[in-house]
């Protein structure tokens, strides 16, 4: 395919005769925060230790509402930056679950044993704080190898995310007929797509048991989004368009019925409301016909929305597909 024939996304959904409507909004995804511990080469929210925003109680506080106004809504899924790190974290875990919703963190391990770059707070309460709570924990770690994690989010990670993975397990997570989740996410360190979810998976469970002790539930891959720092970087390195025609020529109709954007709804730190987190970071916000805000959240809205979609879209439709959740289909 020449360079210059990319089709638009919504060209190449068309050919494939699929129409990606929203479907019931399920999950709440909301990203409080900026701020992380890590700075890593591939961050789609380019967080760091020097970032400031946050989410302020009174935006919590709306997303604790439309929560408890809306029973179809039934997941938060709690994103940043290392979201732990928001002042209102654990007020917004506590009340989600006291309403019955089903919390998720995507957590960084690291967080637990570095605490707050900026006010030196200690989080080592985590992993008793997510237990307390039935908190299902998703954490990034790009690779069972300890020099192939540290290239990609900085030295030291792998250590400090095996010794949180034992806090955690410790706890029951990862254990069988726990109900206490802990899953990993696995995304490329380069410019190519995941191996098949299910095998790595089994790679993963056994050189981390056998080596390190550690276990888990369950392996998401997700294809690295070309966004933000990982665009940054395949500019520089001048194969940026070699990516994408990568992910466009691996495009599959299956994945891309399955796109979280249909049953989900992105919040910024400040409130406004997105298709997902990818967008957001690309500020595609939705337009004010649609509701911009949570402030003025309109489930009816949402629901006849027209989704936007642009070239960053391939990445969550090659092969197997690339979600929150990991692989939607087979590859």
């Amino acid at each position: 395919m020449e360079k210059a024939a990319l089709p638009t996304f919504e060209e190449t959904v068309a050919r494939s005769g699929l129409a990606l409507s929203p479907i019931e909004i399920e999950t709440l995804q909301v990203n409080v925060t900026r701020l992380c511990n890590q700075a890593c080469h591939h961050c789609h929210v380019d967080a760091s230790p020097k970032r400031t925003e946050q989410m302020d109680r009174a935006t919590v506080h709306r997303c604790l509402e439309v929560l408890a106004q809306h029973p179809t809504i039934t997941k938060l899924d709690l994103t940043g930056g290392a979201p732990e790190l928001n002042p209102h974290f654990d007020y917004f875990v506590m009340e989600a679950r006291r309403m019955g919703k089903h919390v998720m963190v995507r957590h960084n391990l690291t967080v637990t044993i570095d605490g707050n770059p900026q006010t030196g707070e200690s989080k080592r309460y985590l992993p008793e704080f997510f237990a307390e709570h039935r908190v299902e924990v998703i954490s990034s770690l790009p690779y069972y190898q300890e020099f192939f994690t540290d290239k990609q989010r900085g030295n030291g990670v792998f250590k400090k995310s095996m010794e949180a993975m034992k806090m955690l397990n410790a706890l029951g997570y990862g254990m069988a007929d726990s109900g206490l989740e802990l899953n990993l996410v696995y995304n490329p360190v380069g410019a190519f797509l995941p191996a098949p979810q299910e095998s790595l998976e089994r790679q993963y469970k056994r050189e981390l048991a056998d080596k390190f002790g550690v276990a888990f539930n369950r392996l998401f891959t997700i294809t690295n989004m070309p966004i933000n720092r990982f665009k940054k970087e395949l500019i520089r390195l001048g194969t940026y368009d070699d990516y994408m025609t990568k992910l466009v020529n691996a495009f599959n109709p299956s994945a891309a019925s399955g796109v979280m954007c249909r049953s989900l709804v992105s919040v910024g730190f400040d409130g406004r409301l997105y298709d997902c987190d990818f967008n957001q970071m690309l500020d595609l916000g939705l337009s004010p016909t649609d509701g911009a805000t949570i402030f003025d959240f309109d489930l009816e809205k949402l629901s006849r929305r027209k989704i936007i979609f642009d070239l960053h879209c391939y990445g969550c439709t090659a092969g197997a597909g690339s979600s929150c959740g990991g692989a939607i289909a087979a590859g």
